[in-house]
Formats: C-alpha cells, sequence, structure tokens
C-alpha cells in the first residue's frame, strides 16, 4: 500500500509538471521495494509511459498539445532513446547518478532565469531541424540514465520550440511516452550473434507491484493534470525549476554518500 500511497503523489507532480515521473519512480523502487538499479529503472519507465499517455488524454480533450512539435520531437527522442537506454544499461550506477543530478540542476535553473521571456500563449512556429536536433539530445539522455526526460522537455519546448508552458507541459507528456518506450526497449532488448535478439537478464518484473504503481501514478496524474490549469505560468515556471534543482541536490549527496561509503 506505500507503493500505492507515493505514486499518487508521483503522479500528481507528473500531470501538474509534465516530468518528474522517472526520477521520483525510481527511488521508490529502489528504496521502498529495495529492487536492483536496472530493475527498477526499466520497471519506472513502464509505470511512467502508462501515466503520462493517461494524463496525455486529459490535456488533449482541452486541445492543448501541438501534435505536429511534439511528434517530430518526441520520434526524434524515442529513437535516440532507445540508443542511450543501451548505453546507460553498460554503464556503472554512480556514474549515471552525478551526471542525472547536474543536468537536472543546470536544467532547473535554465528554467527560472528563463521564465520572464516565457509567453501566454504559443505564437512561435519552430524549425524542424532544431526539433528534430534537440530531441534527439534529450533521448538521447533521458534514455542514459533512463528517464522519460520530461524535465528537459518542457524547457526544450518551451526555449527550441516556441511553445507557452502549460502548452510545453501538455506536449511534453507526448514526448515522456514516447521516450520512456525507446529508453525501455534499449534497456530490455540485447543484441548478440547467436539469437539475435533476445531480453536483459538482469530485468525481472514483478508486475504486482507496478501494477500498484501505475494504479496510484495513474490517478494522481489525471489529479494533476486537472490542477495545472489553475496555477499561472510564472509559477509553473519557478516551481518546476526549484523542484528540479532541489531533487537534483539529493541525487547528488545521496550518491556522493554512498560512493565515499563503499
Amino acid at each position: 500500500m506505500l507503493v500505492l500511497s507515493l505514486s499518487v503523489v508521483i503522479g500528481i507532480v507528473l500531470g501538474l509538471l509534465g516530468a518528474g515521473g522517472s526520477i521520483l519512480t525510481t527511488p521508490l523502487f529502489l528504496y521502498v521495494e529495495d529492487m536492483p538499479p536496472v530493475e527498477a529503472i526499466a520497471s519506472s519507465l513502464l509505470v511512467v509511459a502508462v501515466a503520462s499517455s493517461l494524463a496525455l488524454i486529459r490535456h488533449r480533450m482541452r486541445g492543448q498539445i501541438p501534435w505536429r512539435t511534439g511528434l517530430i520531437f518526441g520520434i526524434s527522442g524515442m529513437l535516440s532513446a532507445f540508443v542511450g537506454g543501451q548505453v546507460g544499461s553498460h554503464l556503472p550506477s554512480e556514474i549515471l547518478l552525478f551526471a542525472f543530478s547536474v543536468i537536472m540542476a543546470v536544467t532547473g535553473f535554465a528554467m527560472i532565469r528563463g521564465r520572464k521571456n516565457v509567453v501566454a500563449e504559443t505564437t512561435t512556429k519552430p524549425r524542424t531541424d532544431r526539433l528534430i536536433l534537440n530531441g534527439a539530445v534529450v533521448g538521447l539522455i533521458a534514455g542514459i540514465v533512463g528517464a522519460g526526460g520530461g524535465f528537459m522537455v518542457v524547457p526544450a519546448l518551451v526555449i527550441f520550440g516556441g511553445l507557452a508552458i502549460k502548452d510545453a507541459i501538455a506536449t511534453s507528456l507526448l514526448v515522456v511516452v514516447m521516450n520512456c518506450l525507446g529508453s525501455l526497449a534499449g534497456y530490455v532488448l540485447r543484441f548478440n550473434q547467436e539469437t539475435l535478439i533476445s531480453l536483459n537478464p538482469d530485468i525481472k518484473f514483478d508486475f504486482r507491484i507496478i501494477l500498484f504503481a501505475i494504479i496510484g501514478a495513474s490517478s494522481g496524474s489525471v489529479i494533476g493534470s486537472i490542477f495545472s490549469t489553475r496555477v499561472k505560468d510564472k509559477k509553473l515556471n519557478i516551481t518546476f525549476g526549484w523542484f528540479v534543482i532541489l531533487v537534483a541536490a539529493f541525487i547528488f549527496i545521496e550518491n556522493l554518500n554512498r560512493t565515499v561509503l563503499h
């Protein structure tokens, strides 16, 4: 029941900010359920993909999603997330977590600094080549660390895609779903000469726990998406930025302590 309760909170964050799902779900599986890191990452990607899909439906009903921008960014990110997942599944967890926390902190500060330039409505039409390039970069980084990349997608859509913050949050859910699926495939699939494609033997899904997490996160994401329209753009930017920075600091310090002790 603890996983179910905490997953509701994670879902609310995801629906409200369009980000934070994987970076909260992975620690939940690591510290509450004591899953191995690779298994926790893969399980979190599955949970966040489902929860983001349900929150996306809610935003779609409001007509807040620029589909062309989201699909171009998402497809590019999905392909590179698969490559990133292949790379990340072979890297030491300490290196992944340190890089993850640094990237998060930089992104958080960028969102806070750029909040004065965020407009209330989406008016800019982004260039396709810029969407593809930024989508690929975000997808690769997200794939390596095993996340949907929402904390990078929202600022990228605002800064490079020309979207208003609320449109960027809604669109990021589409991108997160695609990145999660690409990254999950990268972590789960293995290539070899004998069978060509096989499943990663280090990953064994506990579908009972995953189901509880999906129910909680999905319910919370719908609640979060409802309240996201009642918060002003400026407050969303500030909240999102500081949220990312605080989580980044926690991950960095926690990982540093574990590394020093070992």
